[in-house]
Formats: C-alpha cells, sequence, structure tokens
C-alpha cells in the first residue's frame, strides 16, 4: 500500500471518531480563520475538509458565498455532510493533489491538511492557477518538530534511527520559498503547541484517531510489554506525556500578471 492510501484509509477508518480527539485541530482552525482578511469572497475552496468543522467556521464567517469543500476520505466527507447539511455546500470527494477543477476561486483554504502532499510546491502552483485576481490562498500546516518527544522515545525503545511521518514535515523556510516565488504579500507564522496528556495511551489514541500519526510505524503495533517500556522511557525524558505540534500558519496573495 502506498503512502498515500494508507493515510486515506487511516482518516476513513476513524472518521465518527475524529472530532472527539481533534481538538489541537480545531485550534488550529479557529486560529487559522482570524488570518482571513475582512473582503468578501464570492467562491471558496476548502481543501481537506475533514468532518467539517474548519468548514462550518468558513461558512459561518460567508454567509452567502459558495464553498466547495474537498476530501481524499469518503467516510470523512460523510461526517462533513451530517454537520453541514443545511449549509449548502459542495462536497467533492477527490485527492487534492490530482483533484480536477474548472473552477476559479477568491479564497483557497486548507486547515492542518498540506503536510500529508507528497509535493507541497507543484501542488500549490496547481491551486494559485485557480485562484481569481487578487485571490488568496491560506493554510495551516504541521512541521517537523510535531510529535518530537515521541520519535525521540521510540529512537530510545528501538535503538535505532527510527523515523515517523512527523519528522518528514516541510520546514517553515521551504514553505516560504515556495510562497514568495509564486505569489505577492506572503506571510508565514509559526506556533508551537504543547499538549500533556495523562497517559501514553490517551496521547497514542489521539494522534491515531486524528490521524496525526501518518503511517505509524509501518503498520507495526507495540506489543502491551513496550508500551509500558515506552511510557517509562517518556517519562524519564520528558517528565510528563507531553507532545509537541508546531503550526505554521501560511497566507499569500495572487501575483498579478505583470508582476
Amino acid at each position: 500500500m502506498n503512502p498515500k492510501d494508507a493515510i486515506k484509509n487511516n482518516f476513513s477508518r476513524y472518521a465518527k471518531l475524529y472530532d472527539a480527539y481533534s481538538g489541537i485541530q480545531n485550534y488550529v482552525g479557529s486560529k487559522l480563520a482570524s488570518y482571513i482578511s475582512p473582503r468578501c469572497f464570492d467562491a471558496i475552496l476548502d481543501i481537506g475538509c475533514g468532518t467539517g468543522s474548519y468548514t462550518k467556521l468558513l461558512r459561518n464567517s460567508f454567509p452567502g458565498s459558495t464553498i466547495r469543500a474537498l476530501d481524499i476520505s469518503e467516510k470523512m466527507i460523510q461526517q462533513a455532510k451530517q454537520k453541514l447539511k443545511n449549509e449548502k455546500i459542495a462536497f467533492l470527494l477527490a485527492d487534492a493533489e490530482t483533484a480536477s477543477l474548472d473552477e476559479n476561486f477568491d479564497l483557497i483554504t486548507s486547515n492542518a491538511c498540506f503536510q500529508w502532499l507528497t509535493d507541497m510546491e507543484i501542488t500549490i502552483t496547481k491551486y494559485e492557477n485557480l485562484l481569481k485576481e487578487n485571490g488568496v490562498i491560506l493554510f495551516s500546516t504541521f512541521g517537523p518538530l510535531t510529535l518530537h518527544e515521541l520519535a525521540d522515545s521510540l529512537k530510545k525503545l528501538h535503538q535505532t534511527n527510527i523515523t515517523i511521518s512527523s519528522c518528514g514535515f516541510i520546514k517553515k523556510d521551504r514553505i516560504t520559498q515556495i510562497l514568495e516565488k509564486y505569489f505577492d504579500n506572503t506571510f508565514v507564522q509559526d506556533e508551537i503547541l504543547r499538549q500533556t496528556y495523562p497517559s501514553l495511551w490517551q496521547f497514542l489514541s489521539t494522534i491515531k484517531y486524528t490521524g496525526t500519526r501518518g503511517l505509524g510505524l509501518n503498520g507495526q503495533n507495540l506489543k502491551k510489554s513496550q508500551m509500558a517500556e515506552l511510557e517509562k522511557i517518556y517519562k524519564q525524558n520528558f517528565k510528563d506525556i507531553v507532545a509537541t505540534y508546531q503550526i505554521f500558519y501560511c497566507r499569500a496573495q495572487k501575483r498579478r500578471p505583470n508582476g
């Protein structure tokens, strides 16, 4: 199974549980929405809409706008449709990197999705072409410091240079470079969030049910004895079961033709 299918299946499998564990994603979505400029957007595209929590913020902020919401997981879209059943949202089941769209948008936005892109630069140029004049792209994405405590603890547990998906997330300077190459008025703001969990099990459940773990440990499950040892290592190194989430809030405006 290729990585994209594995991520899609993970989101689909736990779609009904996502909202109960997505406090971090909801916080990030609310803050991302605060970066939307106070102007009218007639047509909005929400990429990676998930269960529709961020889409709902968009609808509340722009009640008269046309909103199209895209996600790779049919199960996630089903949850979003239930949440937004009376909100006139047009949903599209598609991979953000290969979706074929024949519309143009004033605002293209995405909350906590772009870290899963295979090639962010190619995808961003794809959506830049779909922006109307003066259109805006606005997205949040997790950075490579996300869950670094877990990565460090797993390396000690397995005594090898094991990596987790977040280790490969794109860095801030690379995102800035991409946006400045294709857009005007670029903005990339970073934030570090730290969340403490009552137990390792609660922490791992959270990243499992929200898809944050990505590919996990390549399909391998930790044994009960390994879980106990991992929790011991974790607390020895970090005192608590604490997890770092590195967030980048990114905004840019379509470049004028003579720019």
